[in-house]
């Protein structure tokens, strides 16, 4: 059976990283999601005080970071480590969530993230998500779904996701991070997060996981056969 690439796109807490992990079980294929790597990115940043003006400094520290994804058995899925340390829990954190669209708006950082992920989608098999899969990463993948949902129903799943660590969290906060991030995501210069014109839309803000699995399995299904 041949392997595909699928490209998942598509706004903050939109379940796009849900909904390719399960794809990727379900067909067996690896996973990826590049918006780990954004944040892991942005912990180093935010770790050694790099300037995001500072173009000299950006590729010193980008010199230093390595990035990799480790197998959990115990969750089954994948970790980010960032450096052989595993941030999965920390690149979560809201002082990240803060930070992480301006700095994926570097054209250095996004140059050395972009340059991993399609070395990582060589040989296909591959489901990976973000917010220029389908248009920079891989515009040729053979399957693009462009992911979707009602900002309310974004800010309740983002909620039911911190309010777990951080007790001081509110709805009105992770609202306004979100449109924050939406502007910046779909303004930036550089791969600026947009539909590709031959992805399909999936509006996930009235069905359940299950639901939307279904319907990109059949998509995934028609493209592999």
């Amino acid at each position: 059976m041949k392997k595909i690439i699928i490209a998942i796109d598509g706004f903050s807490s939109c379940g796009k990283s849900t909904l390719a992990k399960q794809l990727a079980k379900e067909l067996n294929y690896v996973f990826v999601d590049t918006g780990a790597m954004y944040r892991a990115i942005t912990v180093y940043f935010l770790r050694n005080n790099i300037a995001t003006d500072n173009t000299k400094q950006i590729n010193q520290a980008l010199q230093h970071i390595h990035l990799n994804f480790i197998f959990n058995k115990e969750k089954g899925s994948s970790d980010m480590y960032l450096n052989n340390e595993n941030v999965e829990l920390l690149i979560r954190e809201m002082l990240v969530t803060q930070n992480v669209s301006n700095i994926s708006t570097i054209k250095e950082v996004r140059e050395f993230a972009v340059a991993q992920q399609q070395q990582m989608g060589k040989a296909k098999g591959i489901v990976m998500d973000g917010r220029d899969i389908g248009t920079t990463v891989f515009p040729d993948a053979e399957l693009k779904i462009f992911v979707t949902a009602n900002v309310d129903v974004r800010v309740e799943r983002r909620y039911k996701e911190l309010i777990v660590t951080d007790a001081t969290i509110t709805k009105e906060a992770i609202k306004q991070n979100l449109l924050e991030r939406d502007h910046i995501d779909s303004t930036r210069e550089i791969s600026p997060l947009k539909k590709a014109d031959d992805a399909i839309v999936l509006d996930n803000s009235f069905i359940t996981r299950e639901e939307q699995l279904a319907i990109a399995l059949q998509w995934a299904k028609e493209r592999i056969n």
